[in-house]
């Protein structure tokens, strides 16, 4: 299924001026870009204070400084601005396979197949919105199966909507027909007749609509509704490896396109040794014979260039493709490479040795079917609390050089956070004789301890004085446990019990 993101940028020109530095203003200052319209002078792009003042761009100049004393004059630049806004889109390859620029003020990203690599859609447009306003622009997003949908929710919605798949009719209802991408006029007229919404005109016999506006109004609407196709003029990584292949016959049988990749990953691999790079990102691209797209991207833990390895992972992911009425060309692009050159390999691994290339292919093959962000090592951490010297690394991250002490014997599992035993000691400051953990008793056969353990000072002033005396247990029926007391007995210190298991 289709899912593109509407990036609105409704200050682009001003932003870019202010970014730019060629104007030093104050941001509470009210800033606006000057155009020639013929004999006239008049506002091309105005920024949020302008706005909030009641300048619009079209306005004329002499108005608009009769308004607003001390207004912030720049002349504009539409090439500077489209061309930045083109190179915006080029970063914005970095979120999704497919990216438009749409000039003057937005840029569109096909989602669908790279969303989950970035935690989902809600994760991928709050952190796409949070790196764009660090930037210093402001930005307004939508998400939506159709262009024209996310365009809409983008720039009108009450606030940063994701449609729900096939929700489009229902989420552009209550908006205003000027958000279908009409002309001023079009939309004026709608009003006019008294169709100011969006659920409204599709509620509308569409022959007298045609017969007064032309066939643009209904257009639009079925491309925001998903009844008509919307193609978009996608950006290409100039420098990127990439492999295309074209059909004579448009093809979309499961198998077809399993063979395609494996001829794709073919030309690919030999593009990428020529360049002496290895693949960690891959875009694949399926373009329909109605002009939409059918994306997937995948990402590998070690750069590689293995043919048979690559089509194994689209592999996994080609039954999410919709052929449509077929597909007619079909790409492969390597859209992040890293080097990779040769090495020998050795004949005979050594006992215990672990070949690099075989684990990065195993992450590669369990990220496909469990998701990215899901795949981890334990990895020790300096930390004296035991439930913060064990962390979350990637799973081929290079080890730092940090041990856990083996004269210390740790439990098999820890308890985080710890829970609450009530126990009996024999002696007041002695390893605990009995104690109960979750309604069950417990008596101790064996103990050893106490081994000490003290706060972190330098943490927090409540781990100054923060003390612990941990005992391995086992009970009469064999368990094993580590128990600890948060204080000494005198001090009314309580027992916590933090693992269990083999010691």
């Amino acid at each position: 299924m289709r899912r593109v993101v509407c990036i609105c940028l409704p200050t682009w020109p001003t932003d870019r001026v202010r970014r730019k530095g060629r104007a030093i203003v104050p941001p509470d200052r009210p800033l606006v870009t000057v155009a020639t319209q013929g004999p006239r002078r008049v506002l091309a792009a105005v920024d949020a204070a302008a706005r909030r003042l009641g300048l619009r761009p079209g306005m004329p100049l002499a108005q608009a400084q009769g308004m607003v004393a001390d207004l912030a004059l720049v002349e504009a630049e539409p090439e500077e601005d489209a061309a930045g806004l083109r190179r915006l889109a080029g970063w914005c390859l970095a979120y999704a396979p497919l990216v438009a620029p749409d000039p003057p003020d937005g840029i569109f990203l096909e989602s669908a197949g790279a969303a989950h690599l970035h935690g989902g859609e809600a994760a991928m447009l709050a952190d796409l919105a949070r790196r764009i306003r660090a930037g210093g622009f402001a930005v307004q997003l939508g998400l939506a199966d159709t262009p024209g949908a996310a365009w809409a929710v983008a720039r009108h919605a009450p606030r940063t909507p994701i449609v729900p798949p096939a929700g489009q009719g229902e989420a552009l209802a209550p908006l205003p027909v000027r958000a279908l991408r009409l002309p001023a006029e079009a939309a004026a007229g709608l009003e006019q007749l008294g169709l100011a919404r969006i659920g409204q005109l599709r509620a509308t016999p569409r022959a007298p609509l045609r017969l007064r506006f032309g066939e643009e109004v209904t257009a639009r609407l079925d491309q925001a509704l998903g009844a008509a196709a919307e193609p978009l003029a996608y950006l290409t990584p100039p420098e990127a490896p990439r492999a295309r292949l074209a059909f004579a016959e448009p093809i979309g049988a499961p198998e077809t396109l399993a063979r395609v990749v494996e001829r794709l990953t073919g030309l690919l691999a030999r593009d990428l040794e020529r360049r002496g790079l290895g693949a960690r990102r891959l875009d694949l691209v399926f373009r329909r014979v109605d002009g939409l797209p059918q994306a997937l991207r995948l990402g590998t833990a070690r750069p590689s260039r293995d043919p048979a390895h690559l089509a194994r992972l689209f592999g996994e992911r080609l039954g999410g493709i919709d052929p449509g009425f077929g597909i007619e060309e079909a790409s492969l692009c390597a859209s992040r490479a890293e080097p990779l050159s040769a090495r020998q390999i050795a004949a005979f691994a050594a006992p215990g040795e672990v070949d690099p290339d075989a684990m990065g292919e195993l992450v590669d093959r369990l990220a496909v079917r469990l998701g990215p962000g899901r795949l981890f090592r334990a990895a020790p951490v300096e930390s004296e609390w035991p439930e913060r010297s064990v962390g979350r690394v990637p799973p081929l991250a290079p080890a730092r050089g940090l041990t856990w002490p083996a004269d210390l014997p740790r439990p098999g599992r820890l308890v985080d956070p710890p829970e609450r035993v009530e126990a009996i000691a024999a002696l007041p400051d002695a390893a605990p004789a009995l104690f109960t953990w979750r309604g069950r008793r417990c008596r101790v056969a064996r103990a050893d301890g106490p081994e000490r353990v003290f706060g972190e000072w330098w943490r927090s002033d409540a781990e100054v004085s923060a003390m612990r005396d941990y005992y391995r247990v086992e009970d009469q029926a064999g368990a094993r446990y580590w128990l600890f007391r948060d204080a000494p007995a005198a001090e009314g210190g309580r027992w916590w019990l933090h693992g269990v298991g083999e010691a």
